[in-house]
């Protein structure tokens, strides 16, 4: 691995900057060499974000990861964050279901949780409410043969992680994470369910197919 030498002092760097650095993950000290800048890698894995359809059949781009352990299935509510984005006030109830998955290949983790309002499960699917831990391909099938034709909007973000997230998803301090968020809207643009979808921005990238969809005549891609 390729590395850039600080020197302290001589080329202007102070100590307490050389510390501030190394606490960011930036640099590392070898004894008896001195201070490196640390090679920035290409993240391990590609997530792709696209869901695409195959009759009644969908895919996204994590299908292919294992599950680490069986998912976790509770009931929670809204909250000043989720709340907006499901079009609800906060405190309404949810399923919650929460993934840890691993890459095969690489190891990589990340998180990922669904979040079912009350309402889609008794308004929309009834199986929603019997069994909320479906993978959400499933979810999207249950919803369109519901008579559902489904869109999706998604925004990420970049954000330090919780010390719980930092400790199950493995990745190393002052490592950030990205922070993956997706709404399903139904036919009327009312939101169905809400995705999160969270991984160490060190070891992961996302990655989207866009087409150029007419305004009148959003579809599923």
């Amino acid at each position: 691995m390729d590395r850039a030498v600080l020197r302290p002092r001589g080329d202007g760097y102070s100590e307490s900057t050389i510390a501030t650095l190394r606490a960011e993950g930036l640099i590392e000290v070898i004894h008896g060499k001195g201070s490196y800048v640390r090679a920035v890698p290409a993240p391990a894995v590609t997530i792709e974000r696209t869901t695409t359809r195959s009759g009644k059949t969908f895919h996204t781009g994590h299908q292919a990861w294992h599950e680490v352990e069986a998912p976790t299935v509770y009931r929670t509510t809204t909250t000043a964050t989720t709340g907006p984005l499901l079009g609800l006030p906060e405190g309404e109830a949810l399923f919650a279901v929460d993934r840890l998955l691993s890459d095969p290949h690489t190891e990589t983790r990340a998180l990922h949780r669904v979040l079912i309002p009350f309402a889609t499960a008794a308004n929309e699917a009834e199986q929603l409410g019997e069994a909320p831990d479906v993978e959400p391909e499933q979810i999207y099938a249950i919803l369109t043969a519901a008579g559902h034709k489904l869109t999706w909007g998604e925004t990420v973000s970049a954000r330090m992680p919780l010390p719980d997230e930092r400790a199950t998803l493995q990745i190393p301090d002052a490592t950030p994470i990205v922070h993956a968020t997706r709404v399903t809207l139904g036919t009327d643009q009312r939101p169905l369910i809400l995705e999160e979808l969270r991984a160490g921005a060190d070891r992961t990238q996302l990655a989207y197919r866009i087409t150029a969809d007419s305004p009148r005549a959003l579809h599923a891609v």
